[in-house]
């Protein structure tokens, strides 16, 4: 069993074209094909700027302790 991965183009008229040579002997062989649009990295990438939500949780008391309050009200 070979994997292959490759990219190419679709056409004009929505058809896919592939030549892949192979190493395998003549004979049936069972192709799965999984096609995927490819995005370039500019698009990938979130220009939102998370400050103004960041923050730090200020906390007073025993962490432990309250965890466990919590968990026995179960």
């Amino acid at each position: 069993m070979e994997v292959l991965q490759l990219t190419t183009t679709v056409d004009a008229s929505e058809h896919l074209h592939l030549e892949i040579p192979t190493q395998l002997l003549p004979g049936k062989v069972n192709i799965v094909i999984l096609l995927s649009p490819v995005t370039s990295d500019s698009t990938k990438k979130s220009n939102y700027d998370f400050s103004n939500i960041a923050g730090k949780l200020v906390w007073q008391g025993d962490a432990l302790a309250i965890q466990k309050v919590l968990r026995d009200e179960w």
